[in-house]
């Protein structure tokens, strides 16, 4: 259940790709918190018309990215899952979806992976390595039991 009493999608239903106003929507919400469509639309880096950020919120609403409450005659809208959250669900719902289509998706993404760590970050690199090593014995212990 989310803060509101809605129920909140699963992280199956949350597949959604957004478009740039979407993101910029959250993004207000994410640093502002709890507002209605007028202190989003004055907050966005842009100005818009009224009914386009109202129609913004209504689409992340009925795509569960947004709890809203009615206060009165208005709106207020929160996010359904923090920033990290939001990215966590993202970045698992991509990888679920090249490892599950063919094995050459899978070393293409894992190659991309490596090259574009390896590039940015060395030490990044070294986690992603400990973290294989944890996740091996994880399921080797898993297996033994």
């Amino acid at each position: 259940m989310s803060l509101w009493g809605r129920k909140t999608r699963t992280d199956q239903q949350v597949q959604v790709s957004l478009g740039p106003l979407e993101m910029d929507v959250l993004d207000v919400l994410w640093s502002r918190g709890r507002s209605n469509v007028r202190q989003v639309a004055e907050a966005l880096s842009r100005r818009l018309a009224y009914t386009t950020v109202m129609t913004t919120l209504d689409r992340l609403y009925k795509k569960g990215l947004l709890n809203r409450e009615r206060s009165e005659r208005a709106f207020f809208y929160v996010p359904a899952f923090s920033k990290q959250e939001w990215e966590q669900k993202r970045a698992g719902f991509l990888f679920s979806k090249f490892f599950s289509s063919s094995n050459s998706s899978s070393q293409l993404l894992i190659s991309c992976l490596l090259d574009n760590v390896g590039q940015c970050d060395e030490a990044l690199l070294d986690e992603l390595e400990r973290q294989i090593s944890l996740k091996r014995r994880e399921l080797e212990k898993r297996g033994a039991e």
